[in-house]
């Protein structure tokens, strides 16, 4: 589907639940939020019959996120009867990876063709104060089973200016070894996340040329969105950068969101998009749905705003509520 910028829009990142296993500082307070009742959550079978009205759009690359996709139950599942629907070619995750060890063969035997691992640092004690919880074993060795599962493996990390710089390149040099994708992920100012200053892009590439050599830019379709990759001499793997705020991209933004309350977010940055939930409760058809859905990504911004410090229905919500 065209927007009203011309942009095409083919990519859907559904969020499955607002729950999660860790407690990251920039993303959920210590305590948790208030999840949703399971009832406020949409079911597999209305994401399903939305995903099967967004394809015939053309939509045709599906995200699930959560929370963490990976503590609801049935999610193997979702990804089975999302890989049937006609017209989506790609169904991903992202997860934080705490699960992915006992999940990711059943996950490759599903269809899912590729795994997002978020990891900030690669020191236990470290990773133990950002996401309030000691499992690093765990999402290494997560990782580690979704590559034996013939899975595409992708590393997300969001550097600080508080992180130890030696550290960001212990998780750089994971490309080296593996056949990864390690990207590195401006802070986005959104929730607890205002609160953190992101490492430059610039800055740490300087760190990385300095300790591996010359960043060689990458030609190579490497994923669906606004990552730049590099290649390294003696990689396996690729490094990748996405700088939503200080490298703009929204002129080729492919995508909008789904919540797991089923609010369609068209902009990362905005509290604006349409309720779905309700008009398919009410017995909406799916010929009613799809015009529903193409009046809204008509109305995608033209652009986020994060430079600026106030803007009108700027989002409120944490990316655990929204999906990211």
């Amino acid at each position: 589907m065209i927007d009203s910028q011309g942009r095409t829009i083919d990519y859907l990142r559904i969020s499955v639940t607002d729950r999660c296993n860790l407690r990251c500082v920039y993303c959920m307070p210590e305590e948790g939020i208030v999840p949703m009742a399971h009832n406020e959550i949409l079911t597999y079978e209305e994401l399903e019959r939305i995903c099967a009205c967004a394809a015939k759009l053309g939509i045709r690359k599906l995200k699930l996120t959560g929370g963490e996709p990976l503590v609801r139950l049935g999610i193997v599942d979702l990804v089975r009867r999302l890989k049937a629907v006609e017209g989506i070619e790609q169904v991903t995750m992202t997860t934080n990876g705490v699960l992915l060890g006992e999940a990711a063969s059943s996950l490759a035997t599903a269809g899912l063709d590729g795994i997002n691992v978020s990891i900030d640092t690669l020191d236990r004690q470290e990773f133990a104060r950002i996401t309030r919880r000691d499992e690093l074993p765990q999402v290494l060795g997560g990782i580690n089973s979704a590559l034996e599962a013939g899975l595409r493996v992708k590393i997300n990390c969001v550097p600080t200016r508080q992180a130890d710089p030696d550290g960001l390149l212990k998780i750089a040099a994971i490309a080296k070894e593996k056949p990864v994708q390690v990207r590195f992920i401006e802070m986005m100012p959104i929730g607890l996340g205002e609160r953190f200053e992101g490492l430059p892009e610039e800055k740490l590439k300087a760190c990385m040329e300095e300790r591996f050599g010359k960043l060689l830019p990458c030609s190579d379709r490497l994923g669906n969105g606004p990552a730049v990759y590099y290649s390294l001499k003696g990689f396996a793997g690729h490094i990748g950068f996405i700088s939503a705020v200080t490298e703009k991209f929204c002129g080729g933004c492919n995508r909008v969101r789904l919540t797991a309350s089923g609010f369609l977010k068209l902009c990362l940055h905005y509290d604006r998009g349409i309720d779905l939930r309700a008009p398919l409760r009410s017995g909406m058809d799916d010929i009613e749905l799809l015009r529903l859905l193409e009046r809204a990504i008509a109305q995608k911004p033209a652009a986020h705003h994060f430079e600026q410090a106030e803007v009108a229905h700027r989002e409120l919500h944490s990316m655990a509520q929204i999906g990211g």
